[in-house]
């Protein structure tokens, strides 16, 4: 009797070959990522990242309490409520303090950098997984190119050293689809369960961290449907995973709800954008898909070129099945569920970098590996490689400039520190921009909300102005204390 080889299906045999392309990549990314890993926060976004850190200090000054996270704005800029306590309800913050924990327990590195390097691991993480799975479902050279994208095209690499939670959550994410991924294929019941379990985990985690990071609920949906087939609506783990991942979310937000004026607001992002004429709308509005489609994925995300690369990465004939084409479902349903915040910031296109970047891939593989395309198969590999090239040189010069910081706001800060005391509350003319009170460590508004008697009333106690003309008014109400050519600082 002959017996049948057992072949368990969506099971990856991974060669030396993969494993050393991996440790190559990975090499390569660290060292992109490590690129002024120490500059303080005054690079691009950084009134974003600033309102992160700083939760992560006073986690390290007052006490690990999570359900109570605080940062240096005291105003009502972000919320439209007066936030005396300067609570800070977004995502949850494990982010936060992750690298919070280890800067207070392993102080070798200052809190920025353990920030970075937090993104930096989960990002390597977000490579390796896309390795994996475009080499499972398609080819080698296209797993090598799409962990190639995301490990060194300019846009990737500066957002996967940010002190913003995106990153962390994708990880997470991205750890719940591959441990699904392979529960699908496992046969064995200790292990299947296991790996069950882990997926329900960091589908959890990535939900806490950053909500947004349902929209991968497809991608999810899709290895069930792999799984059970026909017969999903029947199968309990299939409803058990998905109640389970939103309840730790569910029961933040009704926590959130008790803080009002710690929750920013947030209805403009499906609809609209800030612009100088005042809030409009660019719901499904041509200037939305310039913006995305034009402006960020094709010039700024790839730099131009590689875009063709895109497209005929997601016209290609998937080779084994449409998982890699749920999680591109996942970055489009996103996209246009939240048009405002995509628009806006640049960094919400965080999310749908593995896409990109495996798409890409899928399209530098098949014009490699086209034969009866090209005249020679030298040629076309030279070709593309050049176009590869060429992208990645127009996206750097696109976002080299993020990593610049201003001098000027850093001696301010400085003198803001050395005049005022440490427990100072501050006003700045900021319009909203919190980088100056991360910067100068203290606490107070970012903005002038109203008059600045009525600020003092509320106990800031230092304004603080950039602007000759505001300081001419200012003066003549309020003592100056110091002035130089590029601050005022009054004692209100």
């Amino acid at each position: 009797m002959v017996k049948k080889k057992v072949v368990i299906k969506n099971q990856v045999k991974m060669f030396r070959l993969d494993y050393l392309c991996i440790a190559l990549i990975l090499i390569i990314s660290i060292a992109l990522r490590l690129y002024k890993i120490n500059n303080p926060i005054a690079d691009w976004h950084s009134w974003r990242q600033a309102d992160t850190a700083a939760v992560a200090r006073n986690f390290v000054r007052t006490g690990f309490d999570i359900l109570h996270p605080r940062y240096d704005d005291l105003s009502n800029v972000q919320t439209g409520i007066p936030n005396p306590e300067g609570y800070r309800f977004v995502e949850f913050p494990i982010y936060n303090g992750l690298f919070a924990s280890l800067y207070k327990y392993f102080p070798i590195l200052s809190l920025e950098m353990y920030g970075r390097a937090t993104s930096i691991f989960f990002s390597l993480i977000v490579i390796t997984i896309i390795y994996y799975f475009v080499l499972k479902e398609e080819n080698r050279i296209a797993a090598i190119v799409s962990a190639l994208i995301f490990a060194v095209f300019p846009f990737f690499v500066y957002y996967s050293r940010v002190i913003l939670p995106e990153m962390t959550a994708l990880g997470c994410m991205m750890l719940a689809l591959w441990l699904l991924y392979l529960w699908k294929g496992t046969k064995r019941r200790v292990a299947s369960w296991i790996l069950y379990g882990l997926s329900v985990f960091f589908s959890a985690i990535a939900l806490l961290i950053k909500p947004t990071t349902i929209f991968y609920f497809a991608a999810l949906v899709y290895i069930f449907i792999q799984k059970y087939k026909f017969d999903i609506l029947k199968k309990i783990p299939f409803y058990v995973y998905f109640v389970i991942s939103l309840i730790p979310l569910v029961l933040w937000r009704q926590w959130m709800a008790q803080y009002p004026e710690g929750v920013p607001l947030y209805e403009w992002l499906i609809t609209d954008v800030n612009t100088f004429q005042g809030r409009q709308n660019i719901f499904l509005r041509p200037a939305f898909f310039r913006w995305i489609f034009f402006e960020r994925i094709l010039n700024l995300i790839l730099g131009g070129y590689a875009a063709a690369l895109l497209v005929f990465g997601v016209l290609a004939k998937p080779a084994r099945s449409y998982f890699l084409y749920s999680l591109g479902l996942s970055s489009l349903l996103y996209l246009f569920a939240f048009q405002g915040g995509n628009v806006q910031h640049d960094y919400y296109q965080t999310l749908i970098l593995p896409s990109i970047a495996i798409f890409t891939g899928i399209g530098a593989s098949l014009l490699y590996s086209h034969k009866k395309l090209f005249q020679s198969l030298y040629l076309s590999m030279f070709m593309v490689s050049a176009l590869l090239v060429f992208s990645f040189t127009m996206s750097y010069y696109r976002v080299k400039d993020y990593y610049n910081t201003s001098d000027e706001l850093l001696s301010i800060a400085k003198v803001i520190k050395t005049i005022t005391p440490q427990d100072a509350r501050i006003v700045t003319d900021s319009t909203g921009d919190t980088t100056l009170l991360y910067l100068a460590d203290r606490r107070g508004y970012p903005a002038v909300t109203e008059d600045l008697k009525g600020l003092k009333d509320k106990g800031m106690e230092y304004f603080v102005t950039l602007k000759s003309d505001v300081a001419q008014e200012v003066e003549k109400e309020f003592e100056l204390i110091f002035s130089n050519d590029k601050v005022f600082i009054f004692k209100l």
